[in-house]
């Protein structure tokens, strides 16, 4: 009985990740190009929702959303990357990374897999010229015939970065509310005018 070679690399790659050093990893797709990070650092998964654009913030920062109260700025990952910029739409997809104890969502095009591997199968990314800095690669998987380029989030988007991000959020969600309290109190200003009016119509 012949074996089925592609099989038997899948069987074997399955078997080393299932050792004490296996790790897992959640890929998505931005262009033709396959990605992935620690699933440990993922909180969510979303479908894209229009953001609050900022003033002055970073060229490939899409802008901020509140997540049940919490303010957190939005990434165009192709556009990190210099490979253009992400017209988003209802297929495209936001996932919520926690990187220390700030989170953040980066854009890409759609989530692939999540993936068991071994530390041993995470090969260090060659010097060679690329579209992404090497300081942003941990390594390579190559796992049933495909390549799998694992991202550092840290020096992709480094604290100051975040810090930035997150302040120039959390200014406009407070300059938001005052507007919206400033408009409430006019609307209830005006409404007591009328009525005082109505009431001296209504003596006279």
């Amino acid at each position: 009985m012949t074996e089925n070679k592609d099989d038997t690399n899948t069987s074997e790659e399955s078997s080393k990740a299932e050792g004490s050093d296996a790790r897992q990893f959640l890929t998505f797709c931005v262009g033709d190009e396959e990605y992935g990070v620690e699933l440990m650092t993922v909180r969510e998964i979303r479908g894209w929702v229009p953001t609050t654009q900022l003033p002055n913030s970073l060229k490939f920062m899409k802008g901020v959303i509140d997540l049940r109260g919490i303010v957190i700025p939005i990434f165009d990952l192709r556009h990190r990357f210099d490979m253009g910029k992400t017209e988003p739409n209802e297929k495209n997809v936001v996932i919520i990374i926690a990187i220390g104890e700030r989170l953040i969502g980066i854009l890409v095009d759609a989530v692939s897999d999540i993936l068991n591997v071994a530390a041993s199968q995470i090969k260090p990314a060659p010097q060679v010229d690329s579209k992404i800095d090497a300081d942003f690669v941990n390594g390579l998987i190559s796992i049933e015939g495909k390549m799998v380029v694992v991202l550092n989030i840290e020096n992709l988007f480094d604290t100051d970065t975040l810090a930035k991000a997150v302040e120039a959020g959390k200014e406009e969600a407070s300059k938001n509310k005052e507007e919206a309290e400033k408009t409430e109190k006019v609307g209830e200003a005006e409404e007591a005018e009328l009525t005082e009016m109505a009431q001296s119509s209504n003596k006279e």
